[in-house]
């Protein structure tokens, strides 16, 4: 705005607008005269200028009375305003939901019973949708729930263990060495009905599990297999072959989760290469389920990050399952502060063990003195000690071979004297515990043998589906607890 029009406005003083309509001035059509009154409102639109009238002497009328103003509008502005058009209804319609989708629940421990439509494929439905990403890091803070490096063992005995329904009948756990750089590799391997390329995908996914609705399976959540590989090592690698099933082809896999290869590529989320094979008579045929582009990086992929050279050099490994199975390799294992690998394979040629604050030289002294405290005293230290007492009983037929020696299954009930079993029953209500429960725990109380010889321990171990989940010794006595369900 320039100067003299502020001036023509910081003289008009305050302006105040009538209610009467305004008249079109006939010598300037696009000047209109205001009459004043005495309304308080304001007005601030600098594209008006205004202009008031005074007497011969320069001197402001009298405000008592009416008094009149030029205004000069800008250009358009006596212009018809368009007519309006009405805005129409708007129709709140709630859109019908998918059949077999659950609504969504706002209570925490019950929102997680969701299964998702019936052949609900996640690439294809939720194309084009915002999806949760999933770090690299959060391998490694996942697999922190396992403190002890002894149970991430068990959950993979655990695994072998559910394949006994498809024909498993060992589980072979050994120390192998890497031909690329002559480090060692832990190898976990069963004689299962193994996985076909979709389970294959789901073992690596996070949460899915398969057991979640399968009787006298230990496996629930679908979150073993990635604890327990990266609680061990930095890296997995993963064959398996599968019989055929109604009508389909065999088929093999390989699939590698390495958590060096994320984090030395960048990489912002988890990415897992596989590869699929089918027979086609009697040959191994590549499973295209993408680009022959695709399929050929994911090889590369493996292949780099991986103890083998080649395609042959992996393809090998699946002689080592015969007819079906699953062999897991975990390479890059952990190492300790003083840079020793945490677990030990040179100790006992038999055996895998643990160093550190577990490993107590005194109590594996004691140990060969008091044969009957014996796993009492080396379990946290030692794969074979603990995975003897890891099943309450061992189905018929199955064995545990620990570095090419069978474990033999130990009943800790069996070291223990003066035994009574008490069945206790959780108070209706109390602690969760539901009003029409038919929980039971039968337990087993006892001395310990080797009492008499003022051995220090006590405690209790507790079972549930087969399964030693806790394991508390400190004094004298000795308590063997199975839940289970009438």
């Amino acid at each position: 705005m320039d100067a003299a029009v502020k001036q023509e406005i910081s003289e008009a003083g305050e302006l105040t607008m009538g209610t009467a309509p305004p008249k079109a001035s006939v010598s300037n059509p696009d000047v209109i005269e205001l009459s004043s009154s005495g309304s308080d409102d304001d007005s601030d639109d600098d594209s008006v200028l205004v202009k008031r009238s005074r007497d011969s002497n320069g001197v402001d009328g009298d405000s008592s009375k009416k008094q009149k103003f030029d205004v000069v509008l800008p250009l358009g502005f006596l212009d018809p305003l368009p007519p309006e058009e009405p805005v129409p209804m708007r129709e709140t319609v709630t859109p019908p939901q998918p059949q077999g989708v659950a609504s969504s629940c706002k209570q925490f421990w019950k929102a997680g019973d969701y299964e998702g439509a019936p052949g609900d494929c996640p690439t294809s439905s939720l194309s084009g949708m915002d999806h949760v990403r999933v770090h690299p890091k959060f391998l490694h803070s996942n697999a922190t729930s396992h403190k002890w490096a002894l149970g991430a063992f068990a959950e993979l005995l655990d695994n072998s263990l559910d394949e006994i329904c498809h024909g498993a009948t060992y589980v072979n756990i050994d120390m192998l060495k890497n031909e690329k750089d002559g480090s060692r590799v832990l190898l976990v391997e069963d004689n299962g009905g193994g996985m076909d390329p979709d389970k294959m995908r789901q073992c690596m996914s996070l949460g899915y599990s398969a057991k979640s609705k399968l009787a006298n399976t230990i496996g629930q959540y679908g979150n073993g297999f990635k604890t327990s590989t990266m609680r061990l090592g930095a890296d997995v690698i993963v064959f398996s072959r599968c019989h055929g099933k109604d009508g389909k082809s065999p088929t093999q896999s390989i699939g590698m989760l390495s958590y060096t290869f994320l984090r030395s590529t960048g990489k912002e989320d988890i990415v897992v290469p596989m590869i699929d094979y089918e027979k086609v008579g009697s040959n191994w045929k590549k499973v295209l389920r993408s680009s022959p582009g695709d399929w050929n990086t994911n090889l590369d992929t493996i292949v780099q990050w991986s103890p083998y050279s080649d395609e042959d050099d992996l393809l090998q490994q699946f002689n080592y399952l015969k007819e079906q199975g699953t062999r897991i390799l975990i390479y890059n294992l952990w190492e300790d502060d003083q840079g020793e690998l945490e677990l030990d394979f040179d100790t006992d040629p038999h055996d895998i063990q643990i160093r550190g604050v577990n490993r107590d030289e005194k109590k594996i002294q004691m140990a060969k003195q008091f044969p009957n405290s014996r796993h009492f005293l080396t379990y946290r230290h030692s794969l074979r000690s603990y995975s003897s007492i890891l099943y309450l009983r061992l189905p018929h037929g199955f064995r545990i071979i620990l570095r090419g020696k069978d474990v033999e299954h130990h009943n800790l009930v069996k070291d223990m004297m003066l035994t009574e079993k008490i069945t206790y029953r959780p108070q209706p209500g109390a602690y969760g515990v539901p009003k029409e429960s038919n929980m039971v725990a039968v337990v087993t109380i006892g001395f310990v043998k080797d009492a008499k010889d003022h051995i220090d321990i006590q405690g209790f171990n507790v079972y549930h589906k087969n399964r030693l989940i806790k394991v508390v010794f400190n004094s004298f006595n000795a308590f063997n607890v199975n839940w289970k369900c009438n």
